[in-house]
């Protein structure tokens, strides 16, 4: 067991050392990865919860019902 795990994970190693263009694109995925993550959770997703509730009482209690609420299918 222990030498095919060394095996597969040299078999990556020297993938990812022979890369040329693959490290270009993984930079570009880990970059726009933190954007996604960092900046735009930072900008423009608010902490909802935090602002409309004053203790974690309430909060657990809002997302509770928010959960198990029936849908209201008007058609």
């Amino acid at each position: 067991m222990t030498n095919l795990l060394r095996r597969v994970f040299s078999f990556y190693i020297d993938g990812f050392r022979n890369m040329t263009v693959g490290k270009r694109l993984w930079i570009i995925i880990f970059i726009k990865l933190f954007i996604m993550f960092a900046i735009f959770k930072v900008f423009f997703f608010h902490d909802f919860l935090k602002t409309r509730f004053h203790n974690d009482h309430q909060r657990s209690e809002y997302v509770l019902e928010q959960l198990t609420k029936t849908p209201n299918h008007k058609n």
